[in-house]
């Protein structure tokens, strides 16, 4: 496993120096084969409060083995005194970056997938809609390339930053009293359009810290506005399962994964 930095000069509104204060990107080499053309991007999941290994390095292992060039991004987080918009130029400048590295490291600029759990699935769904094409006047190359993933796959996502919404990361990203105009800008299901990438949603009904109704409201707004999408609604299990055993999401996943990437 190899670590970069998104940025190798100053940081966009960092607080100073320290680790926590510089988002890096892990990168893990493939091991299997099935998908060798393509590239996954992975937002871990911890209320923006922390970062969970297992929906980091735990999901790089398994995509690893399925031949992703696997990407984990060490975004920035509100324990360290970050808010709104930290996070999302951290995830912006990761997608550019990975994008950026296609040729030289083996893989299509346009299969790149973008997961993310939780907190983390709330700052993909974030990109999946607040994407942008580059500036090609920008001195900075990487600055050049599209942030736009091409699939997207949210874990149990935290979607909104209204009254659904996980308490714990609304308080860590937009800080304890956001005004309604900031909830509204942070709730991606107000900000789907016809060119948010297609979507694979899962989540328990179970789930206790965020509520399902999130991932109806992602899958809703991609209905209305006709982004394909697949949704799985799992009776059992509460929030947080990740790798965990006994869950099926991989599977279904990597199926839905095969026909969008066209991989044999």
């Amino acid at each position: 496993m190899q670590t970069i930095p998104l940025w190798e000069g100053p940081v966009p509104h960092a607080k100073g120096t320290a680790d926590r204060d510089i988002p890096t990107l892990d990168i893990y080499e493939p091991f299997g084969s099935r998908f060798s053309d393509a590239a996954i991007l992975i937002l871990p999941g911890g209320g923006y409060e922390k970062l969970s290994a297992q929906e980091g390095e735990g999901f790089a292992g398994f995509f690893q083995l399925h031949g992703f060039k696997s990407f984990v991004l060490n975004y920035r987080l509100g324990s360290s005194g970050y808010r709104h918009p930290a996070m999302l130029a951290d995830v912006t400048r990761a997608m550019r970056l990975v994008r950026s590295r296609a040729a030289a490291d083996g893989f299509r600029p346009d299969k790149i997938i973008l997961i993310g759990s939780s907190a983390g699935g709330h700052l993909a769904a974030t990109l999946l809609t607040k994407w942008d094409a580059g500036n090609p006047n920008d001195p900075d190359p990487v600055e050049r390339v599209s942030s736009r993933p091409d699939l997207g796959v949210l874990c149990y996502p935290v979607i909104t930053m209204r009254t659904a919404t996980h308490g714990g990361s609304r308080a860590n990203l937009l800080g304890q009293t956001p005004s309604a105009a900031l909830q509204a800008e942070l709730s991606a299901e107000e900000h789907v359009a016809a060119t948010t990438p297609p979507c694979f949603v899962w989540h328990t009904w179970e789930d206790p810290s965020v509520p399902v109704d999130n991932a109806l409201l992602f899958v809703g707004a991609l209905q209305k506005v006709g982004v394909p999408f697949e949704l799985h609604i799992y009776q059992d299990g509460g929030h947080g399962l990740g790798m965990k055993d006994g869950t099926f999401w991989q599977e279904d996943c990597l199926r839905w994964l095969k026909r969008r990437l066209k991989t044999p």
